[in-house]
């Protein structure tokens, strides 16, 4: 079995959280991993996915697809909507993408009311907002969204990136009943702002793999 993981920007510690999930999960599997941080860049500088990066995410899940790849695992959330876009050539192809932040998002719904969605991009955080409404209609239920960027965490060491996370966290805490980490990045401080806050805190890798494996096992190369 061979799955494929597109990342565009990426840090250690994600890259970390995602294989100990996938060998948790997955068992032993062969990866084919790609990364192109220049997907992002751009996303950022335009402020939305415009045709370029769209078309370079594309052709590397096409990329995984020649090299053999059972499925795919889209890991950015800000470029998420192309994953969307490109199911109807998945799925004729026989190799399903998965998003790592749709079961996640799934969960937030299942879990509350009252969402609040934090991430550091203002790119990553529309995204991961209109895909919590739409699960939200998919399972019959309003949800009321509350968005916190936290402003200048990007690139931070994971000192000061915790601390960040917990001083925006604190302003929204008390406003909801679940958080989410928009970003897969984050998910290193999922159980320190959850004990900080007595709060339901939900971040994307184990969810992400978890939608993975769901989709080996019902193309018949894993079993359940």
């Amino acid at each position: 079995m061979k799955i494929g993981i597109v990342y565009t920007s990426t840090t250690p510690e994600l890259i970390q959280m995602l294989n100990e999930q996938v060998r948790l999960q997955l068992g032993e599997v062969e990866i084919y991993e790609q990364q192109a941080p220049e997907i992002l860049a751009q996303v950022r500088e335009a402020g939305y996915v415009t045709a370029e990066p769209a078309a370079h995410l594309i052709t590397m899940f096409m990329n995984a697809v020649r090299e053999g790849c059972d499925a795919i695992l889209n890991v950015c959330s800000s470029v998420g909507e192309v994953a969307d876009a490109a199911q109807t050539a998945a799925a004729y192809l026989g190799v399903p993408i998965v998003r790592i932040d749709e079961e996640m998002c799934r969960e937030a719904v299942r879990s509350g009311v009252r969402i609040g969605v934090m991430a550091t991009l203002p790119t990553t955080m529309e995204p991961t907002m209109r895909t919590i409404e739409r699960m939200g209609r998919v399972c019959g239920k309003h949800v009321e969204l509350v968005p916190c960027l936290v402003e200048g965490a990007f690139g931070l060491n994971q000192d000061e990136f915790r601390e960040r996370m917990a001083e925006s966290a604190g302003t929204i805490a008390d406003k909801v009943d679940v958080i989410v980490f928009a970003q897969g990045s984050m998910a290193y401080c999922e159980e320190y702002i959850a004990g900080l806050y007595q709060k339901i805190v939900l971040s994307s890798p184990r969810f992400g793999v978890s939608a993975l494996k769901a989709a080996l096992i019902a193309k018949g190369v894993c079993h359940a």
